[in-house]
């Protein structure tokens, strides 16, 4: 378990152009290293947000895109091309515009597919589809992802975990089905939190006053079931990635004044 770090930047705008020079710096790290990167997306507004902000960068160039493997931390149980899923807001804001190696991308099943319209059929397949990439070196039966992405909810869930709902308490499962989420649509597909604790770095983030008391709730000592954003670390490192509105709530003692 890593301690969380804190960074606060002044707005959304920049916080997603500062989250996007940061991701690019560790997959080229990475690259540079192993010959590859991987990376697991999430959707909502700061997701496409930092998405959309990479794809402006000029430094982009920099990634070899062939040799990054991305997967998603959650997805929306709806028909594949649906406006709403995770991926397809994924590729309207970066992926499209960038050259992918198609067997490298890991979208979770849509519904009316091959698992029907059972998001625990669609769980099981995608654990197997991560289990199968797993590597002797990795950390259990999903692979040790450079860096894993979260959008923290009002509610503080992450990922599709919501606060005590049977996926947050979910101890055994990489992937769990999740029916009736508070937040529509009710069917969704999430990793759970043994999962996300595989990824060498977590990075939540948050923007906006209505973040705000999520965000100290979650890092005031709160418990995983009560606030899963808690819940939410990496092996090497937890990132709180902020706007000056979403850390309203938190002592300055907590994060360093340069990163205001």
């Amino acid at each position: 378990m890593s301690a969380p770090q804190i960074v606060v930047h002044r707005d959304k705008e920049l916080m997603a152009q500062a989250a996007a020079a940061r991701l690019i710096t560790k997959i080229v790290d990475a690259q540079a290293a192993r010959g590859s990167a991987s990376v697991v997306l999430t959707g909502g507004r700061n997701g496409n947000g930092l998405l959309a902000a990479l794809a402006a960068a000029p430094a982009r160039d920099a990634v070899d895109f062939s040799r990054l493997d991305l997967w998603w931390g959650d997805e929306r149980f709806l028909p594949e091309g649906d406006p709403e899923r995770n991926v397809t807001q994924a590729r309207e804001a970066l992926l499209d515009a960038v050259d992918l190696d198609p067997a490298r991308v890991h979208p979770m099943p849509a519904s009316h597919g091959p698992y029907g319209n059972d998001p625990d059929a669609a769980a099981a397949a995608y654990a197997a589809e991560l289990a199968a990439a797993a590597g002797p070196e990795d950390h259990g039966p999903v692979p040790s992802f450079d860096v894993l992405l979260l959008g923290v909810g009002p509610d503080t869930h992450v990922a599709s975990l919501f606060p005590e709902q049977p996926g947050v308490r979910e101890s055994e499962r990489m992937v769990v089905g999740v029916r009736g989420a508070p937040k529509p649509p009710p069917n969704r597909v999430s990793l759970t939190l043994p999962a996300i604790r595989s990824a060498r770095e977590v990075w939540l983030l948050a923007a906006g006053e209505d973040k705000a008391q999520a965000v100290t709730i979650a890092l005031s000592g709160a418990g995983e079931v009560q606030a899963p954003a808690a819940g939410a670390y990496g092996r090497t490192r937890t990132l709180w990635l902020l706007d000056r509105a979403a850390a309203a709530g938190l002592p300055r003692s907590l994060y360093p004044p340069a990163s205001a």
